[in-house]
Order: C-alpha cells, then structure tokens, then sequence
C-alpha cells in the first residue's frame, strides 16, 4: 500500500525532528519525510492536522498470556489493544504456560502473532528450563528461533551459582539478562513497607528488597561483563544505585512501570485490588525519584507491564488477589501526562522513553529492524502512532479492547488519543 500522511506534526526523538511535514509510505517502508517522490500516488491519503506523527511506540512489559492463560487474555484481544494504544513492537516476558523455554513455543507465538498483522512481538526466552531456576536453556537455539533476550519474569533465581553461570554463557554470547532486582525472602509481601502497609495490616515488602538484589546483580555484572536490563525498578534507593552503577560504566539499562510513575501506596486506598501489583507501589518520595530519574535518563524507558488478569483472580482480598493491571492502552496517555510536567522538552523526551529509548535496549536483538524501530527516517520500516494531543478521555475499563478490564486509572482523565497505528506500511488500528 502506498499511503500518504498529510500535515501532522512529526515528532522523532532520535533524530530531534520536531516540524509539520508528509511523511510518504511505500512497500512497507518511508520513502520521504516533507516531500513525496515524483512518481508517487497515494492508494490512501490520512489527513493527520492537529496530530502529532510519532515513531510507533515500544513497549518492553507486554503479557500476551498466551500459550496457558487464555482466561485472562488472547493473543487478539492484547494485540489489538496494543495497536490501539499506538504499540507497534512488545517484548512479552516468558512466564507463558508453558513457559518459552523451547524453541518450537517461541516460534509457535511468533507465527501467531504475525498472521494477525498487528504489533511485532519479540519474545523473552526463559533464562532456566521452567523458570525452576536450576538449569540454563539452550539460548543459541531460542535466540535463532526469535528471543532477544533471556529473564525470569518475576520468579525469582534462588541460586547465586546459576545467576553467575547464566551471566557468563550470555556474556560470551552477547546475548542481554533481563533481570526484576527482588530479593526472595524479602521479597514476599503484598505491599510496600511503611505506615500504609502496617495500618492495613498488610505484609510488606521492604525497599531493601530491590536493593540487596541490585548490589548482586552489580557484582556479578562486574564479573561477568554481562549487559544486563533491569525490569521495574520501583524506589528511589534503587535509582540512586543504578546512577552509581552507570556512571562506573556497567553494562546496564533499565525500565519503570507506569503504574510506579504516578502512583503510591496510598492508592491502595481500602483495599483496592486494582492497585495489587507487582512491584508494589512505594511511597511519594520514590515516586518522585522515578520521575525525575526517567527525564534525565537515569532510567531508560517507561513500560505499560500490561498484565490482564481475570475477575475471579482480581475481586479477592487484597493480599489474595493475583497481581497486575491492563496497560498498554494507558501507556502514551500517561506519557503524555507525565511529559507535562516536564517543561518545554517534556513531549519529545516522554516520546523518547516509548520509542528510541527501549529500542536502544533492545539494540542488535532486532537484527535487520535495528536501524528503524522506534525512529523515523527514510527507508526506515513504517511504524508509527498517529495521536491528537489535544483530545482528552476518560478511562473507561468496559471499553478497553484488552480482555483484562482491570486498572488503578479507572475514571482517570487522560491526555493524548491515538488515532491511527501504522506497522509495516498497514493501518493496524483507525481510531474515531
């Protein structure tokens, strides 16, 4: 299809273009940014004045909870509403059922989610056979069959010898460790620790959990030279110690939550199971340190952790109720919100942070993709997000398209509406 994107406002933060111009698409890719080429005719003109044209955004916490838990999500239902939250490219953890430890799963899930002609989906491969921590996967063979990248999700790995051993194997390789930094045994709670948690009787989850896992993780990555990313980091302890780290040149990146970024403790309010994730909400001075972290690149890239959970699990007990929230709709709108905040550079940096950003952590695992995703440039692959900065909405869980309806932002009123999604030259997702 050869589509013409008329009069929108192009916004790419790697290359720091910021004007009103076309952006032309030809055979998937861009074949001209303020000009289109002589010969060309468009099969489809979309009128995008007022919008802000936007690299399609990268989201690296994406649960498809396909294969194994259908009840809460299908790989349909997530990826279109992936699309309509202007995400062109996820990484989904591997905390499938069964778990993506073999390579015939990982290309049974790539192939799925190909034929839907939605988002691209890079898998994470399991770091050990079964999450069980106590054997390394066949990563060469996963790596060929489409993972850029080996973790455990949120199981913890109890054994420091294996961590070690799976650190050196990934180093030699190039391969990248995707790692959640929670200690176990401190780690077992429902809440974060302090006055909140011990009022509501709650167990809690100590910030020394996080930071007790990031000096292990350090001193292996010093041994190892393993590059290791760091998933979900969540106080302002932590952060303080991943700005150490980096400035002593480590081989780091890491993410935080959306969740984590606006929210605290204090929005359990009585109980309220939507505000059960994982990890738990801290107080406000981390959540503060998690902002100002994310705008000076201390943190790499902001994610949705989209993680849809069925009624019967979520309208349980607070301590009961499996953890996680829908996200990847709210993601760009809670950018947005959080961009606000940031003065003049905020649009472009809280753009950053959903595109070049996270695709620069992926780096050489998107192989021939490398050069475009999370950018626009000519010749580059034509991913991008159409939204209208000046539209605001309500979130309304009945009417998001993800099979998980459950969120802290419920009754939120959000900046930013995507309109329209563009992914290999195809219109993935038109908006009202």
């Amino acid at each position: 299809m050869k589509l013409l994107i008329q009069g929108g406002r192009v916004i790419d933060p790697a290359s720091k273009t910021d004007r009103v111009a076309d952006v032309v698409i030809a055979a998937g890719r861009i074949v001209g940014i303020g000009r289109a080429p002589a010969d060309f005719t468009p099969d489809r003109v979309v009128d995008a004045r007022g919008w802000v044209v936007a690299p399609g955004l990268v989201d690296l916490a994406v649960r498809l909870r396909e294969p194994g838990h259908e009840h809460e999500g299908m790989l349909e239902s997530e990826m279109a509403a992936a699309v309509a939250g202007g995400v062109t490219s996820l990484a989904c953890p591997p905390d499938t059922d069964p778990v993506l430890d073999e390579p015939g799963l990982v290309e049974m899930l790539k192939f799925r989610a190909e034929k839907l002609h939605q988002a691209r989906v890079f898998p994470i491969g399991a770091l050990t056979r079964g999450l069980q921590g106590e054997s390394l996967t066949e990563m060469a063979e996963l790596t060929e069959a489409g993972c850029v990248a080996f973790g455990q999700a949120d199981v913890p790995l109890l054994n420091t010898q294996v961590l070690q051993r799976a650190l050196l194997y990934a180093a030699t390789f190039g391969y990248t460790v995707w790692l959640r930094p929670n200690d176990y045994h401190l780690g077992q709670g429902v809440a974060a620790s302090g006055a909140l948690a011990t009022r509501l009787g709650l167990s809690g989850v100590p910030v020394a959990a996080e930071t007790i896992a990031l000096h292990t993780i350090f001193e292996l990555v010093r041994n190892t030279g393993c590059r290791v990313h760091l998933c979900r980091i969540s106080s302002a302890a932590g952060v303080a110690l991943v700005r150490q780290a980096k400035a002593e040149g480590l081989p780091i990146t890491c993410d935080v939550s959306v969740n984590s970024l606006h929210l605290c403790d204090t929005d359990i309010g009585y109980f309220d199971s939507r505000a059960r994730l994982t990890p738990p909400l801290r107080q406000s001075t981390d959540r503060e340190a998690l902002r100002a972290a994310l705008a000076d690149g201390t943190i790499d890239a902001l994610v949705s952790d989209h993680t849809p959970v069925d009624e019967d699990a979520k309208m349980l007990p607070f301590a009961s109720a499996e953890p996680g929230a829908t996200g990847v709709e709210l993601l760009l709108s809670l950018a947005l919100k959080w961009g606000e905040t940031q003065g003049a550079d905020g649009l472009s940096r809280a753009l950053a942070v959903l595109s070049c950003e996270p695709a620069r952590v992926l780096g050489a695992a998107l192989g021939t993709l490398q050069a475009s995703i999370g950018k626009l440039s000519v010749g580059g692959v034509a991913d991008l997000c159409l939204f209208d900065p000046r539209a605001a909405w309500t979130v309304t869980p009945e009417a998001l398209r993800s099979q998980g309806k459950h969120t802290p932002f419920a009754g939120y009123e959000l900046p930013g509406r995507v309109r329209c999604t563009v992914v290999g030259g195809q219109v993935a997702y038109q908006g009202d």
